[in-house]
Order: C-alpha cells, then sequence, then structure tokens
C-alpha cells in the first residue's frame, strides 16, 4: 500500500451517467451498475500506466479475482456521480486498486479491486509485467514484496 496514504497513485477522475435502465425498483442504481462503472473506471485508469493493447500483444492479460464494494447511500436518478479510481498497493503477482464514487464530493460507494496477469495461451498466473513494476515503484511509495 502507499505508506503515505496521501497521494494517490495513478488518480484517475470518471464523469459516471446514470441512465433509466440503471435504476432498479427501489428507486436507486442497481449494484450491477457499480460493476460496470468500476470497469469503465479501470480502463481509464489503467492506461495511465500502460498502454492494454501493449500487455494483450504481449500475451499478459489483467485479469479481475476479487472485488469488494461498500454501500455507503444510495446513488439516484439525476444524481451526476464521479468516480475516482487509484492503485493502492502491488506485490509480484498482484496489484490493489481503489475507487470511491461520489455525488456532489460526497462518498456513496467505495470499492477494492485485486486483479493479477495470466498467460493468454496457456491461462496460467504470471509475475506483474516489467513495464508495470517499473511504473509502480515510480509512483507508488512501497516496493513490491
Amino acid at each position: 500500500m502507499n505508506s503515505s496514504g496521501d497521494a494517490k497513485a495513478f488518480l484517475s477522475e470518471l464523469d459516471l451517467v446514470v441512465r433509466m435502465y440503471d435504476i432498479d425498483f427501489n428507486g436507486h442504481v442497481s449494484n450491477i451498475v457499480y460493476i460496470r462503472w468500476l470497469e469503465d473506471m479501470r480502463m481509464v485508469g489503467f492506461e495511465r500506466i500502460v498502454p492494454i493493447r501493449s500487455c494483450l500483444d504481449l500475451g499478459q492479460v489483467p485479469v479481475l479475482i476479487r472485488t469488494d464494494i461498500r454501500y455507503r447511500r444510495p446513488v439516484k436518478m439525476f444524481d451526476e456521480p464521479k468516480g475516482l479510481l487509484w492503485v493502492s498497493g502491488y506485490t509480484k503477482t498482484s496489484f490493489t486498486l481503489e475507487a470511491e464514487i461520489r455525488v456532489n464530493g460526497e462518498r456513496y460507494a467505495d470499492a477494492t479491486q485485486t486483479g493479477v496477469f495470466v498467460n493468454d495461451k496457456t491461462g496460467k498466473l504470471i509475475r506483474l509485467p516489467d513495464s508495470i513494476i517499473q511504473r509502480f515503484q515510480e509512483e507508488l511509495a512501497v516496493p513490491a514484496s
């Protein structure tokens, strides 16, 4: 984890849109929409680290192995949520992302995701690509364990 706790490495912000079909019968955004928003945020954020195309060209596929979400307040129709995503830590074989969804500056949800890389031909876990480790070392205060 970033030991300073202040700077958020590779911080990305994304304006999120609440669509009519995102609203469930309780009148707020359905839980599955948060997963879609996290995916959108992760794609934008990942490009700040390394182009995804270069990873795929090398046969190194990023895969999520865990997502934890805490829903704090319901996002409703006509809200204007903003997503924030950053890298909070890494090891030789995994990386951790944290995210928040805010409305008017207030936190409505937060999430932690763990990702790994797999070889696209074998499907087996591989070490994080050197290009990503190098970028993490540049931005994060704590070296890989």
